[in-house]
């Protein structure tokens, strides 16, 4: 029971950490303290969720329908690829252009659709709670306690990186730091995106 637990655990925190555009998306999101702990609780249900779907035998559907993936495959390159220009443009203004007033905050609404768009337009994250992480599952003793430690592993890593990009805040408070930030995040949401595009799946 306990193998199993850890078996999910530590498989499931490796490969939530490989994923980059969602980590990058909360994190800049923590940076600015914007809705944060929204986005992540996001991301931990659509984990659990999706673990729980794969191991009661969606993957199964997922193998029959490749022309699905393909599709989810471009909606991810369309829309990671407007994350990354939009990040690259906030690295030009800088964030004192980004605190000049409440209009440039956005909505919880507008935050959280953005949550599930990063999440669920990434073909990666199917093919990892869907098809990976249950065939790992259904080889360990109980396939409940390793539901129960992948989800844990998906819990602490999003609590983590809320947490951890909201302390981080007033030390990257400046100006530039912000710019390289935003760099950073929009070489990263590009790369994705490109690799989607080219390396297909």
């Amino acid at each position: 029971m306990l193998e199993s637990y850890l078996t999910g655990l530590v498989v499931c925190g490796g490969i939530i950490v490989a994923i980059g555009a969602q980590n990058a998306y909360i994190l800049s999101q923590a940076i600015r303290r914007e809705h944060h702990w929204w986005s992540a609780g996001i991301c931990m249900i659509a984990d659990v969720s999706l673990f729980t779907l794969g191991m009661f035998g969606v993957s199964a559907a997922l193998m029959a329908m490749p022309q699905a993936l393909e599709i989810l495959r471009w909606l991810g390159v369309v829309f990671l690829g407007w994350l990354a220009v939009q990040a690259f443009y906030r690295a030009g203004r800088g964030r004192l252009a980004l605190e000049a007033g409440e209009i440039t905050r956005r909505s919880l609404k507008g935050v959280l659709f953005t949550t599930l768009a990063v999440t669920l337009l990434n073909p990666q994250v199917y093919l990892d709670t869907l098809l990976l992480i249950p065939a790992v599952g259904a080889q360990q003793e109980s396939t409940t306690t390793f539901l129960a430690g992948a989800s844990s592993a998906s819990i602490l890593w999003f609590t983590l990186v809320a947490w951890g990009g909201s302390a981080l805040a007033p030390v990257l408070s400046r100006p530039m730091a912000w710019r390289i930030i935003d760099g950073v995040i929009g070489l990263m949401m590009a790369a994705i995106a490109l690799q989607l595009a080219f390396g297909g799946l």
